[in-house]
């Protein structure tokens, strides 16, 4: 006589995108499991462990979560590229930042596969890069593509779920699936016509959305310094910044005339610059001592300010650090 082993119940693991469509009936012995996004303490536990337990800066951690919406493939790429380039450096138990996170481009991988799904919308790829170069929320209002068009096309990105669509049309707000993709179609753009596109923006917000500009200054100037023009965009980066000093929101304070000292060294040496520089100096100035105290590096930079008074023949302030 011969035993029979006992029958052992087959399993079979299906992996599926939400929008595929099951060709079979429900049956009991079928059991579907929902794969959520991660949310941010899990992001911050996976991207540890590949980093071989190190500590990672607070900067990194806010990259990646911003950059993948909680998809562990996109969270374990965009980890890996952050590691693998040049703005970490490793230090005993941490990796310390030595660049800006925006110089990271997308992981090959992901760059391919994202644009292979843009790819598959021919026609309406233009409507996904213009969503782009607006930000992550793309408003109508701004659009510069023929209505037709636009509705045709954002609907088409809607179906493909490359967008999602909040609220009915035509008050309608549209928001991309995953910042991934947002850049993807950015950097799909020709520079030319990517700058075409920022100074478009940029002209439409000033002439038609005054609210807007008087909210958000650091919008129009980011639009400007994208569109390659520097003097403009010192100036909405000074307003930025002198809005953000009012409300005492000093990183916001920090950033905003860092990214104006950038934009002005763009621009020849002339009486107006040094005028704009000292205002952007000042601004740094406040904001570095308020948060990093005088003998920070940042505050120390901020005494160029005492080479330009001369010229201007104004006086230097007496938050300036004394140090010489």
């Amino acid at each position: 006589m011969i035993d029979q082993a006992p029958t052992v119940p087959l399993s079979i693991v299906l992996t599926l995108r939400p929008e595929f469509a099951l060709p079979w009936p429900a049956r009991s012995h079928v059991r579907p499991l929902t794969l959520s996004r991660l949310e941010r303490p899990q992001i911050e536990v996976m991207a540890t462990r590949l980093a071989g337990g190190k500590e990672l800066p607070a900067e990194v951690f806010e990259h990646v979560v911003q950059k993948t919406d909680g998809v562990p493939l996109f969270v374990e790429e965009m980890t890996k590229a952050v590691l693998g380039s040049s703005v970490l450096r490793a230090d005993g138990d941490r990796y310390m930042l030595t660049g800006p996170l925006s110089e990271i481009s997308i992981p090959a991988s992901l760059h391919e596969s994202l644009m292979a799904r843009l790819d598959r919308l021919p026609t309406v790829r233009e409507v996904a890069q213009l969503g782009a170069v607006l930000g992550r929320e793309m408003l109508r209002a701004i659009a510069t593509i023929d209505e037709p068009r636009l509705r045709d096309g954002l609907g088409r990105l809607v179906e493909a779920e490359l967008l999602y669509q909040r609220g009915r049309p035509p008050r309608s707000r549209y928001i991309f699936k995953h910042a991934l993709i947002q850049d993807a179609a950015y950097q799909s753009l020709l520079r030319r016509t990517r700058q075409q596109y920022h100074r478009q923006v940029a002209e439409l917000l000033e002439s038609d959305f005054a609210d807007t500009v008087e909210a958000n200054p650091e919008l129009v100037a980011h639009h400007y310094s994208e569109a390659g023009l520097p003097t403009p965009a010192v100036i909405y980066w000074q307003r930025a910044g002198e809005k953000a000093a009012r409300r005492s929101a000093n990183q916001e304070a920090i950033g905003h005339p860092t990214a104006g000292l950038s934009q002005l060294a763009q621009l020849p040496e002339t009486q107006e610059r040094a005028k704009q520089e000292l205002a952007l100096q000042q601004l740094l100035g406040q904001a570095s001592l308020a948060t990093k105290g005088g003998a920070s590096p940042e505050a120390t930079r901020a005494n160029r300010k005492r080479h330009l008074c001369p010229a201007l023949g104004m006086q230097v302030r007496r938050w300036l650090p004394t140090r010489s």
